[in-house]
């Protein structure tokens, strides 16, 4: 479809260049011939893309596909269920104003099956493709049809008679529910999962559940292409995964960036920088593990009310940098900004928890040291570049304050944008229920541990003597 608009377009822009280049010869053609010349070139222009254009109403602006997956024996079976609108270069048989004729649909719904469906995905046992399947059964179901809830009943609506003539069922408002079987070796290989379904729709959301051998289930939730995923995966499969979607973050993450980069500005020293990044580990891990464990606030107002403080805590920092504050103990202030990060990290990790199968809490620390390594990174980066502008193109001084002043101006109109953001939810005192009583006990431990990390830290710092050269380098900075 996006090759015949391209073809469309390319011939449309033919048209109106051989229009214009008429009117280069204006001198030989009177101007009723070239309007009318004109005029017809954007006519045939329109007729060229007219159907292309009906073409692209067709696609669904949304669609949803569910699923389940199951291996038994020496079978991996595939169960899917597919909104047919999302099948509109299909010709299915009609009868009346537009309802689907069942007796003679055969064909067009094993065809559209076997295009749409088993051909936009992949399935692999110990990475290697299942090439082997075949469709076991084909059925349009009602909208009204709930069989895909579990697994049986999806199965026993899928193997039931086909529907009837005297089911009056606009095929758009149909559904599609396919089972397609593939020999495997063995019901307990490593399987996964490569879908294309996202040419069904402009937003194709798949929901897969994946019945594991033992009993336990997995659900996952995809927009899109998310690539090859693994159905049950081992734990360091898993580690390996959130280590990178942990380092990914970091570096697509521009307000955590910014945050290091105002931690770097005034204290490049790798000593003085251990109290700061040591202490916004720390924080940010303690929330984070905390919120993986249902101790984060689930309201709609509080995912914008942390990325507002996360936007404060960076205009914090550059005002601090360029006041000239003491550097003393910045790495508390640091710490309890920390927290906040951590909140904003579990957002992400909350929507791939899905893909950590059974191993939560190894993926949580993988998730973690991901994230670190991404900071590590940024500061190896940063601390010789600023080194590099402080010596050679500006002082130390001037330098702090006029890219410590670029990042608060970028940091405020965040804080602005997503306060605004903020404002429309409506904050309500909470319920003093058994709920909110039980909600505050978990967020009392979480506030022991919270003051004996601090505690340990300030101990170990005051140990190695970290809180002092974090002094001097401050007094340094001032001077300068």
């Amino acid at each position: 479809m996006l090759k015949m608009l391209k073809i469309a377009c390319k011939r449309m822009c033919v048209q109106v260049f051989n229009s214009f280049r008429t009117i280069s010869g204006f001198k030989q053609r009177s101007c009723r011939e070239i309007s009318r010349k004109f005029i017809k070139s954007l006519f045939l222009s329109f007729a060229l893309l007219a159907p292309t254009l009906s073409l692209s109403h067709d696609i669904p602006s949304r669609v949803t596909v569910n699923g389940f997956v199951k291996p038994s024996g020496e079978t991996l079976t595939v169960m899917l269920r597919v909104p047919m609108e999302a099948f509109g270069e299909i010709s299915f048989p009609l009868r009346g104003p537009g309802y689907l004729k069942f007796s003679e649909a055969d064909f067009a719904i094993n065809d559209a099956a076997r295009v749409y469906i088993t051909e936009s995905i992949s399935f692999y046992e110990d990475d290697k493709l299942l090439a082997e399947k075949s469709i076991e059964a084909v059925r349009v179901s009602l909208p009204s049809d709930r069989s895909f809830l579990d697994y049986e009943s999806a199965r026993q609506n899928i193997l039931s008679a086909p529907l009837g003539d005297d089911v009056n069922l606009f095929w758009r408002q149909g559904v599609l529910d396919v089972m397609v079987i593939y020999p495997i070796d063995s019901e307990v290989g490593n399987f996964s999962v490569e879908p294309l379904l996202s040419t069904l729709s402009n937003e194709t959301t798949t929901a897969l559940r994946f019945l594991v051998p033992d009993g336990t289930e997995r659900a996952f939730n995809f927009v899109g292409n998310p690539g090859v995923v693994l159905l049950d995966p081992r734990w360091h499969q898993a580690a390996i995964r959130f280590i990178a979607m942990g380092f990914d973050h970091i570096l697509e993450g521009l307000d955590h960036l910014l945050f290091l980069f105002c931690l770097v500005i005034p204290i490049r020293s790798m000593r003085t920088l251990i109290p700061v990044v040591t202490s916004f580990t720390i924080a940010h891990s303690i929330t984070l593990i905390g919120s993986a464990f249902g101790l984060a606030p689930n309201l709609m107002w509080f995912p914008p009310l942390i990325e507002t403080l996360i936007a404060l805590s960076i205009v914090y920092m550059a005002f601090e940098n360029i006041v000239g504050a003491k550097l003393k103990y910045r790495w508390l202030v640091t710490f309890g900004f920390g927290l906040i990060h951590g909140f904003g990290f579990s957002f992400l990790f909350s929507d791939t928890l899905q893909f950590a199968g059974g191993h939560l809490f190894s993926s949580l620390l993988a998730f973690n040291v991901g994230v670190e390594l991404g900071q590590m990174f940024v500061l190896l980066l940063c601390v010789p570049l600023l080194h590099l502008i402080f010596r050679w193109l500006v002082n130390e001084r001037t330098g702090v304050l006029l890219l410590s002043a670029l990042v608060a101006h970028s940091a405020w109109h965040w804080m602005l944008e997503r306060g605004e953001t903020l404002s429309a939810f409506q904050i309500q005192m909470p319920i003093f229920d058994n709920v909110f009583w039980a909600a505050a006990m978990r967020w009392g431990m979480m506030l022991v541990v919270t003051v004996f990390a601090v505690w340990a830290m300030y101990e170990l710092f005051k140990r190695f003597s970290l809180i002092e050269g974090f002094s001097a380098q401050g007094e340094r900075v001032e001077r300068k």
